[in-house]
């Protein structure tokens, strides 16, 4: 009469309840039924063939509340790392700096201690008593940098073995569960590079590092691309149909800007090639970049091109348009779920996705009804910090800060997003005379 589940040699009743969710219809308020069951390791989510799935989250609300809150409040590392100790920060990694000159990477603060003859990326059997809860990693077993020798540290959504160049953490020294990059990203390639070039950082030096312009994904995939185009017979009929194509290609110095063409055919190219090579990657358990440097063929490598110019063409005319005319930045409304259109006020953005290495993010693609790309991911927020005896600034938001269409300050920013050019962030009353429009006090 009721569900078992097999743990080790045992079999153990499944837990169940009943939840009643109510929902909204156009006649009323309607209810449904459901039994939700769990075993020793969550709730079940869902099915995987003939298995039930269990999964097993963070349940710390309250400690979790704490921690995100203290931290703001900490003066300094010592006090950081004391509230580090409550892990509860299951989601990210951190970045640290303070007035005392010290500075730390902090991997994921919330590592289950895992068996590591299991593969984590997957479900695993839950029968098995091997694959049950055992407790955190602690500080000191997880990956973190604090105070290295170089002097910086840094991520980009990367894996954390460069956190801090040649003087992060060593890969082999942790289990291979702390982490699920396969590589180096070509974003972390790129910080690496700008970050190892001086050690004279300033605030607008830093800026200028973060708006750097090289594309890595594209100087380690274009020689391939370049390679299959020359190896092709002279006969071929896609050769000579691409010729102009690849001596675009040839010429480029990898970098973005409004004005480039060649950062439009090869974004459209890569974005059309990755698609493509995706499943043979994932089968052989590489990236998708990695697998295009290595494995793709001539006929996926120049396919893709010829598939990108014809996408091109069909949308602005020609595939010898800048990228600027494409990569658009628009802020109609402040809904969640965003709307665009080509009529409608656009400004040009020159950077481009982080898949390809650019620091400055910006994740853009056509929307229904739409030719141009607007983007909706990226940065959303850029700050650089100076620590000192007083704390100096300078940010920029998307857009701008109101919600209002209205309002002056809902696009008063957007120029400067896309330029990279901050502005400076008042900290102290004596830094807003001048600057303040209206003030408020709880109440009035």
């Amino acid at each position: 009469g009721r569900y078992y589940y097999r743990h080790g040699s045992e079999l153990l009743p499944m837990q169940a309840r009943t939840i009643t969710v109510l929902s909204k219809t156009a006649t009323g308020m309607a209810r449904k039924t459901f039994t939700a069951y769990s075993t020793q390791h969550g709730p079940i989510v869902r099915k995987l063939g003939d298995k039930w799935v269990s999964v097993s989250l963070m349940r710390k609300p309250i400690t979790a509340l704490i921690q995100s809150y203290s931290r703001t409040k900490a003066g300094d590392y010592a006090a950081f790392r004391k509230i580090m100790e409550l892990h509860s920060n299951a989601s990210n990694n951190t970045l640290f700096a303070d007035s005392k000159g010290n500075v730390a990477y902090l991997h994921s603060n919330y590592i289950p201690r895992r068996d590591t003859s299991f593969d984590w990326t997957v479900p695993v059997d839950g029968s098995n008593p091997a694959t049950s809860y055992r407790g955190l990693l602690s500080f000191d077993e997880t990956p973190n940098v604090v105070n290295p020798r170089n002097g910086w540290v840094f991520n980009s959504n990367n894996w954390p073995w460069s956190a801090a160049g040649e003087d992060g953490p060593q890969r082999w020294a942790y289990p291979r569960y702390v982490e699920t990059g396969v590589e180096e990203t070509p974003r972390g390639s790129h910080a690496l590079r700008v970050l190892g070039g001086s050690k004279a950082w300033t605030m607008s030096s830093l800026t200028a590092a973060a708006f750097d312009s090289y594309l890595p994904a594209f100087e380690r995939l274009i020689p391939r691309l370049l390679q299959a185009y020359d190896g092709a017979p002279s006969a071929d009929s896609l050769k000579a149909r691409l010729a102009e194509q690849a001596a675009t290609l040839r010429g480029w110095d990898f970098r973005w800007g409004v004005a480039s063409v060649p950062t439009t055919l090869a974004v459209y190219w890569g974005t059309h090639l990755l698609a493509r090579v995706a499943p043979a990657a994932l089968a052989r358990h590489l990236s998708p970049q990695t697998y295009i440097a290595q494995g793709a063929t001539p006929g996926e490598l120049l396919g893709a091109l010829a598939a990108a110019s014809d996408s091109l063409t069909a949308a602005f005319g020609t595939w010898k348009t800048p990228w600027g005319e494409i990569n658009r930045f628009q802020r109609l409304n402040d809904d969640i779920a965003p709307r665009f259109e080509d009529a409608g006020a656009s400004i040009p953005v020159p950077f481009t996705s982080g898949i390809w290495g650019s620091l400055a993010s910006f994740g853009a693609r056509p929307w229904p009804g739409t030719r141009k790309w607007y983007g909706t991911s990226g940065n959303s927020f850029v700050a650089v910090v100076e620590f000192g005896d007083s704390v100096r600034a300078m940010a920029v938001t998307a857009g701008g800060e109101s919600g209002q269409p209205g309002s002056p300050h809902f696009n008063d920013q957007a120029e400067r997003y896309a330029s990279g050019t901050l502005r400076d962030v008042y900290f102290y009353r004596a830094q807003l005379q001048g600057h303040t429009e209206r003030e408020y006090h709880p109440g009035e």
